[in-house]
This record gives structure tokens, C-alpha cells and sequence, in this order.
């Protein structure tokens, strides 16, 4: 493998993105003897990244909504340039990030600035390789966060109406864009989440070793 991939982990609060990437990092490693960074959006270390998150933390309550698309555009667009895309400028690396432009269609948009305005915001954001949806019943999803010790963030509810909003995002990405968004069966163990992960990834690597 003399090129490298960037992947993008989406799906709702509770489809287990972090844990699923945890669990596949050490897997892609010893497989395909790459490089594998982890990474997440919104990132505190990159443009507007302590705002956003005081946001969903609901340490900041009073905002425009416009200014929530406008700081994570900037927050990703200085996340790809400063860290993404030089390793993707190396050979052997593989790139994952939890969430990233999907999660802003689905998040930030609104019916006065809809996804066709979001994308504009983002048209300077690498675009992945491969997209994985970790697709998840809702009520998976709300099982699963109750497991965690921490307070409930802004968007962390009304996951079957987030649902629905993302399958549009992912119809609009593919008719629109182009991109390659694969569904992945979430709702079962992480080790058969991981599973259906690490097929799709092999076939891109005999892609770019081919």
C-alpha cells in the first residue's frame, strides 16, 4: 500500500464509531503494515473547537444557528490542513475520523440553509475514501448511551428523527457528490461491526496496491 485512506466514521450518539475504531486500529496496523491516526470532529485543537464544544455541552446556551455550520466549516477545514491531509500526503497512512461533513448536513442544516449551503461551506474539506454509516436502531442507540457517565449533549436525543435526516444526507452526498458511503450493520456486536469495516477497507487497499 503506497498511497494512503482516509476514512470517515459516522452514525448516531450510541452506534459505537469510537469503540468500533478502537477495536479496528490495532487490526488495519498488523494487516496492511500502515500508520493509523485517529482523530474526531468537532476537534478542540483546531479553529472554533473550544466554542463548538461549550455549545454541545451546553455551556453556551444563547447562538445563532447560522454560527454553528460557519464554526465547524472552519474547524475542519484547519483540522484537514494542519493535521489530515499532511499524512495523507504519506505513503502508508491510514486517517480515521469520528464524524465529519455528514454529521454537518445532518446537524447543521435547517430549512433556511439546507444542504446544498452546508456543502458550500465545506468545499475545501478533503473528501474520504470510503464514508462508513454505522447504521443503528434508535432505541440501540439510547440503550447504549445510558451506559455512559456523562451528561446528555445538545444533540444527543430525537435519534430517530436524526436518523431519518441522515439517510436524506447520505442520498444527497451520493446523487450530488459522489461519495463513497457504505451502510454498515451496527445494532449487533462491535466485533461484527468491525468486521464488515475491515472487508470494505481490504478491497481499497488491493485498489491502491493493484
Amino acid at each position: 500500500m503506497q498511497k494512503s485512506l482516509f476514512i470517515a466514521l459516522e452514525g448516531l450518539d450510541g452506534s459505537g464509531k469510537t469503540t468500533a475504531a478502537e477495536r479496528m486500529i490495532p487490526l488495519l496496523e498488523s494487516e496492511f503494515g500502515v500508520q493509523v491516526t485517529f482523530t474526531r470532529e468537532p476537534n478542540r485543537n483546531y479553529c472554533g473547537g473550544d466554542y463548538i464544544r461549550d455549545v454541545l455541552e451546553k455551556k453556551i446556551v444563547v447562538f445563532h444557528p447560522r454560527v454553528l455550520p460557519l464554526s465547524f466549516a472552519a474547524n475542519r477545514l484547519d483540522h484537514c490542513t494542519r493535521l489530515i491531509n499532511p499524512l495523507l500526503a504519506e505513503a502508508r497512512n491510514i486517517v480515521i475520523s469520528d464524524r465529519y461533513y455528514l454529521s454537518s448536513l445532518v446537524y447543521q442544516s435547517s430549512a433556511d440553509f439546507p444542504f446544498e449551503s452546508v456543502m458550500m461551506l465545506n468545499e475545501k474539506a478533503i473528501r474520504p475514501d470510503v464514508i462508513f454509516f454505522l447504521n443503528i436502531r434508535s432505541e440501540v442507540g439510547y440503550v447504549r448511551m445510558g451506559t455512559r457517565d456523562q451528561a446528555e449533549e445538545l444533540f444527543e436525543s430525537r435519534l430517530e428523527e436524526h436518523r431519518a435526516k441522515y439517510l436524506k444526507a447520505i442520498d444527497f452526498l451520493r446523487t450530488k457528490t459522489g461519495d463513497n458511503i457504505v451502510m454498515i450493520d451496527a445494532n449487533g456486536t462491535v466485533e461484527q461491526t468491525v468486521e464488515q469495516m475491515m472487508a470494505v477497507i481490504g478491497k481499497l487497499v488491493d485498489q491502491l496496491t493493484g
